[in-house]
């Protein structure tokens, strides 16, 4: 029993018990961690791929994970910091001791070394299992882990050893004479201070000695605080060098090397965090809650007023507030009226027919080509089953294909494939099923993004850049847009113009990219062509319709439209919540954009809508459309239930059921608009879908913009599944037999692609 109360008396247990009972808001930093390292917060943000599996410079290797390890450092140091500034009132005898704070952190190593070990192991089963790296090469990362570790807490260390001393010489003139020794001692008659929340009785001199903790009642209260005054601001110091650090590093992001791991930049905000966050609890004790609400109404009015503007903008469009376009029901209407609705159907019947002359057939087969959002997995899946059809299709599939329409990531890869083949028709690429793309396209786009965020958003000075005349904040949307750049070696830096006369002149596909304006849900569509036709459905009825999408090229022409990069459509296409920032455009009033895949996630909405407004032509001129659906995930509503197990669970179902089976209910939508249009055309439709399913559910690829390697060989396997095989088939059969007619009877097979007529 004596032992067990020892334990339980020892200052590393005492000082676990005071962080529960005091600024508990400190322990959230920690769970935070704990949290994400085991996959429970922000898994489907591949946040903790960010952290088991660093990437520095495009490769995991020692160097990454040594970063990492010293930002742990840093955050375990302004831990111990300002917990220590915070809690030493409580163990005053430390001050009696030789190195206080050296001491505090020996006994406050609870909670860092729990968290050490569990992220050790986890690192470890990650690297194994997910990353598929050897274990030698594991030895290595840990290796390189801990030697950052290490360095950063030997240099912190080192750093308050020389502290101390400083410390210890500055209060040496107090104890020169008897009279100012008996100066600093403490009265008999003044009480002991009875806020100590704890009760030590043995402490850890080092983390192999064990000493009693010395009664210092005899001090003056007064003496107490002075030692460690001047150890808080030491402590202090160290939190404004991490700060400085990561101006630095916002500062000269656009260089590689200095891009460092997401996982440390994370780590380090966390850092700076709790060191305000005790701040405040310092200086403002009770009033820190007043003090914080004070703090974000200046900083909402600095916003409202001007002085600081952090909303991202659409790269390559002019934001000149004199001719902003005003965005009402009224303009909408003007904008889609009679003429100019079918001035722009009479422009893509002219596109429609130039395709049709470069077929080989009176009567072709009009292929488009749908493709669904899901991160880099979407985009990586997308790629591989363009680059398999080329294969099956002996290269026809782009010269068939008029138009690829889509959400999000699986965009991205489209756009990708379609540039690659655009180069090849000019004489620069010439083998579009090289595997390099694939890796290209699969490479991290989260690192370089999470990184801008902490250091450049919310911590470097502003930097603009410029495109053609005009200037933009750079932010983690441009880092986005240029390690996309990066990953695709340039050839997606281009401008909308580049690809107008390409399209016009039907030499690739057609592109129309989709947003979400967040003002009230419709459409942002972004083509090189105008789409008037596209803002508002078909109607037999005699009582209009208002427009529920905008057509962007005619909507903002006073704004040099075909200027936009095609990096920044890719990216306001897949404006993933969170991770990229909405993007605001010149309007009255003010409008911004999102990820298109919260109202057309598969790209069907815009396909169905343009067969419906050229349903004529197609009629009159080609044998049939064949709908090439690419998604990353199982049609039919089957694939992730919403289950409940818990009490919590179940309380909190009818909140999140929408949001859980969204996707699906779109799908059952786009279903019943399929169905219609069948039922109304003169024409086959005929659908094959290709599906990433995973080979086991636990290797399924996160939905992310980071792929570990078993989720990239995952992605790659499922083209080989049964149903992707067999429709593989059926594309080149039906794209490879041009004398063969469809079915005159319309059989659709829409939905169900396992049942597509040959």
């Amino acid at each position: 029993m004596a032992y067990l109360r020892g334990i339980f008396y020892s200052l590393p247990v005492q000082l676990l018990f005071l962080h529960f009972r005091k600024y508990q808001i400190l322990l959230v930093f920690w769970l935070v961690l704990f949290a994400v390292v085991n996959g429970s917060l922000m898994k489907s943000f591949g946040a903790n791929a960010l952290f088991l599996a660093p990437e520095y410079l495009g490769n995991v290797n020692a160097l990454s994970t040594a970063i990492v390890g010293a930002s742990i450092g840093v955050f375990i140091m302004c831990w111990n910091i300002t917990t220590f500034i915070l809690f030493s009132q409580h163990f005053t005898f430390l001050a009696a001791t030789q190195y206080p704070f050296v001491k505090y952190c020996v006994n406050n190593s609870v909670l860092p070394i729990s968290f050490l070990t569990y992220f050790l192991i986890k690192s470890y089963s990650f690297a194994h299992y997910k990353e598929l790296i050897p274990n030698i090469e594991i030895i290595f990362l840990t290796l390189g882990f801990l030697v950052g570790l290490l360095l950063m807490l030997t240099i912190s260390f080192f750093y308050f050893f020389g502290a101390d001393k400083t410390i210890l010489r500055s209060l040496q003139p107090l104890f020169n004479t008897t009279k100012n020794v008996i100066s600093h001692l403490q009265p008999e008659h003044v009480p002991t201070n009875s806020k100590v929340l704890i009760n030590a009785e043995w402490f850890l001199d080092s983390f192999r000695k064990v000493r009693r903790c010395r009664d210092v009642s005899h001090y003056s209260r007064e003496l107490m605080e002075t030692i460690f005054k001047r150890h808080h601001f030491a402590a202090v110091v160290c939190m404004v060098l991490a700060y400085l650090f990561l101006i630095i590093i916002g500062f000269f992001l656009d260089y590689r090397v200095f891009q460092i791991p997401a996982a440390a930049s994370i780590i380090l905000f966390c850092s700076i965090l709790i060191g305000v966050s005790g701040a405040f609890a310092y200086f403002f004790q009770s009033w820190s809650v007043p003090a914080l609400i004070i703090f974000l109404i200046v900083l909402n009015t600095l916003f409202e007023s001007g002085w600081i503007d952090p909303r991202n903008k659409a790269y390559g469009l002019a934001y000149d507030k004199a001719n902003c376009p005003e965005y009402s029901l009224h303009s909408l209407q003007q904008l889609a009226n009679p003429a100019a609705v079918e001035a722009d159907k009479q422009n893509m019947f002219q596109i429609l027919d130039r395709w049709k002359a470069k077929q080989k057939e009176d009567k072709p087969l009009l292929v488009l080509i749908t493709t669904s959002g899901g991160g880099t997995r979407s985009a990586t899946f997308t790629m591989n089953v363009l680059q398999r059809l080329d294969s099956v299709t002996n290269g026809k599939i782009m010269d068939q294909t008029f138009l690829i329409t889509g959400a999000s990531g699986g965009m991205i890869g489209a756009t990708y494939f379609r540039e690659l083949y655009r180069q090849k028709i000019k004489g620069t690429y010439t083998n579009l099923q090289s595997t390099e793309y694939v890796d290209a396209i699969a490479q991290d786009l989260l690192n370089p993004t999470f990184s801008s965020f902490v250091a450049r958003d919310l911590f470097a000075p502003e930097q603009k850049f410029k495109v053609g005349p005009y200037s933009y904040l750079k932010d983690r949307g441009y880092s986005f847009e240029l390690a996309l750049n990066a990953n695709t070696k340039g050839v997606l830096n281009k401008r909308l113009k580049d690809y107008e006369q390409d399209e016009r002149n039907a030499k690739i596909p057609l592109i129309f990219y989709h947003n979400v304006i967040t003002r009230d849900g419709k459409k942002l569509l972004i083509s090189t062509q105008p789409l008037r036709f596209m803002m508002q459905p078909l109607s037999d009825s005699t009582r209009p319709i208002n427009p529920d999408a905008v057509d962007y090229t005619t909507f903002f022409a006073s704004q040099d439209p075909h200027n936009l990069r095609m990096l920044t459509a890719l990216r306001m296409n897949a404006t993933f919540p969170i991770v990229l920032p909405n993007v605001w455009l010149p309007t009255e009033p003010v409008i911004d954009v999102m990820d298109g895949g919260l109202r057309d996630n598969y790209g069907t909405d815009n396909a169905l809508r343009f067969m419906s407004t050229m349903k004529g032509w197609i009629e009159k001129n080609t044998r049939g459309v064949l709908i090439i659906q690419i998604r990353d995930r199982m049609d039919g509503g089957w694939e992730n239930p919403y289950e409940t197990q818990t009490m919590t669970e179940n309380a909190v179902k009818p909140f999140f059921l929408l949001q859980h089976n969204w996707y699906k209910m779109m799908e059952y939508g786009q279903s019943d608009m399929a169905s219609y249009l069948i039922g109304n055309s003169n024409f086959s439709i005929q659908q094959l879908t290709f599906q990433y399913i995973p080979g086991k559910e636990e290797d399924k690829a996160a939905l992310n913009f980071h792929l570990t390697q078993r989720e990239k060989q995952d992605i790659g396997a499922s083209l080989n599944s049964q149903q992707n095989a067999q429709n593989f088939g059926k594309v080149a059969l039906l794209l490879n037999t041009s004398k063969d007619k469809l079915a005159e009877n319309k059989i659709s097979v829409y939905g169900s692609p396992g049942a597509a007529q040959q």
